[in-house]
């Protein structure tokens, strides 16, 4: 008898697939005093990382976008001053362009280009071309910076 004893006591009731050497690895509480564990809201998690993303990349977007609208603004204006000079240096001039000084691009009745020391305002009769294109300065790089745009050439 004292055999059957000694089997009842190493019977052990809790089945062995519900139990674990390692109890703080359990995805929850092992005991009545555990702390309490929330399970991870995986789709949230996702979700929240997701919508942070996007709101940081558009905000980069919108950064790049800026620089390039910038970057165009000013190929336009360089291209402008381009063009400017070139009708400048094409110009019929009665003397030498200083740097720093501002002149004056004219058009006569024939078409030709003129470039003045004297605006449109300062003639004391009037102007004497037939039409004013722009005030110009030159600038050190030999360019020519628009100040005053005049009549546009549209037909």
């Amino acid at each position: 008898m004292a055999e059957k004893k000694d089997k009842k006591r190493s019977f052990n009731p809790i089945d062995k697939d519900k139990i674990t050497e390692n109890p703080h690895n359990l995805p929850y509480a092992h005991n009545v005093s555990s702390a309490v564990i929330f399970p991870d809201d995986k789709d949230r998690i996702k979700s929240n990382a997701m919508s942070a993303m996007v709101e940081q990349t558009n905000m980069q977007m919108k950064q790049i976008y800026d620089q390039m609208e910038l970057l165009v603004n000013q190929a336009n204006h360089l291209k402008k001053r381009v063009e400017i000079s070139e009708e400048i240096y094409g110009a019929e001039m009665g003397f030498k362009p200083i740097t720093g000084h501002t002149y004056h691009l004219y058009e006569n009745d024939k078409g030709t280009k003129i470039l003045s020391m004297i605006g449109p305002e300062q003639w004391p009769n009037g102007q004497k071309y037939s039409r004013f294109i722009a005030t110009a300065r030159l600038m050190g790089d030999h360019t020519w910076e628009v100040l005053k745009e005049g009549d546009t050439d549209e037909e």
